[in-house]
């Protein structure tokens, strides 16, 4: 019996922790560690990573502010030219080492697919190092940010929309089941009344061939595109800007490539800074954890 009601206070003191808010005592420290997948085009850098870390840091002027890159591969051409930056669980092994005690990760991925997941896993990894550490969601998690990305878009590239034209955007897609954010935000659009937007991807769902037979079906003849990804770097400039309007153009469209991440828009970096508020309120819960916590309200 004893055993039993300590599993069940255990369970109540877990759930309880859920709600709470970051509490901290008066030595206690709390970091916010921006992490990126990184790029080696200083201009797209500048324009997106260094733009949303610097206004994380006006937004949270009491909070010290840090990043780290997850592309092996771009922080080692990266160090070659004598830029260093940090993988997640080495800048998090520092903040731990500097006496932080809270930390907030926030990964500026546009779905929940693998880097986002690896991110979690990582965090996880290093939570007994600190007192809390809590991982913020990505651009697109619930309807609310897909319907406000729409709205977006639609203020940002809407006006440049010509008669028979359409503004496809591009992201990078995944192997995981958060492909599919793209196909229903993509479907968003055309239920907001602009179905001249289209989304697709470079790896995933909705491909090449599948949009290209939508903008036949519209009987669409100039096209705008636009990197659906964080920055525009080499996706956006070879995948984009060269294979996909060559491909495109060759089918007779008239084609132009706006060379933009989304990182640069400041309703974008704004959607983040909301996560990170929502972190600091109450950690993002997992299946199991929401699954309890939905027991226990209708118990």
């Amino acid at each position: 019996m004893n055993k039993i009601l300590s599993i069940i206070v255990a369970l109540i003191c877990s759930l309880t922790g859920y709600a709470q808010s970051f509490d901290n005592a008066p030595k206690d420290k709390t970091a916010i560690l921006m992490v990126h997948f990184g790029t080696t085009y200083d201009d797209t850098r500048s324009q997106t990573i260094d733009a949303i870390n610097e206004k994380v840091k006006s937004e949270f002027p009491e909070i010290n502010v840090f990043e780290a890159y997850t592309s092996r591969i771009i922080i080692e051409k990266l160090k070659k030219r004598g830029i260093n930056k940090s993988t997640p669980v080495q800048a998090l092994l520092r903040l731990a080492a500097d006496g932080y005690t809270h930390v907030i990760v926030q990964g500026t991925n546009i779905i929940d697919g693998i880097e986002t997941e690896v991110l979690r896993k990582e965090a996880a990894e290093m939570a007994p190092f600190f007192k809390e550490i809590r991982v913020g969601r990505p651009l697109l998690y619930s309807l609310e940010d897909c319907r406000k990305v729409v709205d977006i878009m639609k203020d940002r590239y809407g006006h440049s929309i010509s008669k028979n034209g359409a503004v496809v955007l591009i992201g990078h897609g995944t192997s995981t089941p958060a492909n599919a954010m793209y196909s229903q935000i993509d479907y968003m659009f055309t239920d907001e009344n602009a179905p001249q937007f289209h989304v697709s991807t470079v790896e995933g769902y909705p491909d090449f061939d599948s949009t290209l037979a939508r903008l036949k079906s519209a009987k669409v003849k100039t096209i705008t595109l636009a990197p659906f990804m964080f920055v525009a770097g080499d996706h956006a400039r070879n995948d984009i800007d060269e294979e996909w309007r060559g491909r495109l153009e060759a089918e007779g469209f008239k084609v132009s490539t706006v060379l933009e991440g989304l990182g640069q828009i400041p309703g974008i970096q704004d959607i983040y800074i909301e996560h990170i508020r929502d972190a600091f309120n109450a950690p993002v819960m997992d299946a199991a954890q929401q699954k309890t916590s939905y027991i226990r309200q209708n118990l």
